[in-house]
């Protein structure tokens, strides 16, 4: 292999190879099968509020079914760009479904250029309703990858649920709390590939610049390529190393707001330096478009006074997106956006 073919990672990008334990691995199966639930909430919560990231097993999803969303997977981003472009997602207005090619999302836009191409889909409506909701794009005369993907969201709903119990009660309150947030919530199924990088690779592009989470959580499957990221406390980068039978799971900005900040959303980023196809599937959950996300009471103290503002979920949401997405850049300019979603993503920028 010649040199140019060799990824040299410019410093600022290194993360030291420290072992895998340091984002804690968490056995949900007493969460699941109920008989030892509060023991997970305590793992939980020494997780997430020390690294913001776990790894969860026993997590009720079979393999097989894993392995077929990540064929499947391949396959799509595997056509040809004309047919991948024909689901682009600024087809789709303020939905977000649909193809997103390279650079076409950029998630630290003042410092890098996103090389990965994307396709998200999410609860299935007939119709545009609004910011999040409406129609999925699915690939004409190809019924198999909507079934796989869609059942696959569905049961990346159940199981995100599921966590939130657990997460709730690591944080003291009912175990149904967040079902009062969620009654409608705003969920994206995404699928991810990262082509890999050779030669000088600085920060100006790589797979997925540094970035938090927007939502509430994320569900994370990924393949055994590695090049996940992620920032502990001390401010030093550390590999996400793929585990066999294992999601990772993070906080976002909402789950941070909502406790205070005792729940770390951590920066995380992806270069993928391997030399090989790089492909995950994250999956997105966050609370209704409207539900107010302000900091529980316990956890607002004279130590810990209050950090944040009450925030709607999906006005938070969708100022993010509106300072990621290249294609947004006309519906903040009021060009091809209905009028109540262009006074929304005007408001949330």
């Amino acid at each position: 292999m010649s040199n140019d073919l060799v990824a040299r990672l410019d410093d600022k990008l290194r993360a030291k190879r420290v072992p895998f334990e340091s984002i804690p691995v968490v056995d949900i199966g007493p969460l699941l099968n109920r008989t030892n639930k509060h023991a997970v909430g305590s793992e939980i919560r020494w997780a997430l509020s020390n690294a913001g990231f776990m790894y969860v097993k026993n997590h009720g999803i079979p393999q097989d079914f894993i392995q077929s969303m990540f064929d499947i997977s391949r396959r799509f981003f595997d056509l040809s760009l004309s047919q991948k472009s024909s689901l682009h997602i600024r087809n789709s207005d303020t939905a977000f479904r649909g193809y997103i090619e390279p650079f076409g999302e950029n998630t630290d836009p003042g410092k890098t250029k996103d090389l990965k191409e994307c396709f998200d889909l999410g609860p299935e409506r007939a119709m545009l309703e609004g910011p999040f909701f409406g129609p999925n794009q699915w690939p004409s005369g190809w019924p198999e990858f909507r079934e796989v993907t869609y059942r696959y969201h569905e049961g990346m709903v159940d199981l995100a649920k599921n966590l939130l119990q657990g997460i709730a009660l690591s944080l003291g309150v009912a175990e149904s709390y967040f079902e009062n947030l969620m009654r409608n919530p705003i969920s994206i199924q995404r699928l991810l590939h990262y082509p890999p990088q050779s030669g000088y690779i600085g920060e100006d592009m790589i797979g997925i610049g540094a970035h938090t989470d927007y939502g509430i959580l994320t569900i994370l499957a990924q393949d055994d390529v590695g090049g996940l990221q992620v920032m502990n406390r001390d401010g030093n980068w550390v590999q996400g190393t793929p585990i066999d039978g294992t999601f990772i799971i993070n906080v976002g900005d909402l789950l941070q707001r909502l406790t205070n900040g005792v729940y770390l959303a951590n920066l995380h980023r992806v270069v993928n330096s391997s030399g090989r196809e790089r492909y995950s599937i994250p999956f997105f959950i966050d609370a209704d478009f409207d539900a107010l996300i302000e900091p529980l009471k316990s956890c607002v103290t004279d130590g810990n006074p209050q950090r944040y503002r009450p925030v709607a979920c999906g006005e938070h949401k969708l100022g993010r997106f509106a300072a990621s997405y290249a294609h947004l850049a006309k519906a903040r300019e009021g060009r091809s956006i209905h009028p109540r979603q262009r006074r929304l993503v005007h408001s949330a920028s």
